[in-house]
């Protein structure tokens, strides 16, 4: 990873709709709920064990629990392992 760069967060999106029909107060609140459900998220991007590898975190803002991530934790060690590679996982010889 370069050393100049900078990863950082994102400020969460506010979406409000215009206009009130019968459905408008139905929509309107739905979209403040997708609103305030994405704002309590936060993308975290680390750089994993090997060089050129990341690995995305889903956090939950309130609790600080970790909801997602890609690659899973046990893909992430036994990748860090010496005598991992490509194709070991599975033993296809009969």
């Amino acid at each position: 990873m370069n050393s100049y760069a900078k990863i950082g967060s994102v400020a969460p999106i506010v979406v409000a709709t215009s206009g009130s029909t019968a459905s408008g107060d139905f929509n309107q609140s739905r979209a403040q709920q997708d609103a305030e459900r994405a704002s309590r998220y936060r993308l975290v991007i680390e750089e994993g064990s090997r060089e050129g590898s990341f690995i995305y975190k889903t956090l939950d803002r309130l609790t600080g629990e970790v909801v997602r991530q890609l690659p899973r934790e046990q893909v992430v060690d036994m990748k860090s392992q010496d005598d991992y590679a490509a194709g070991t996982v599975i033993d296809t010889s009969a």
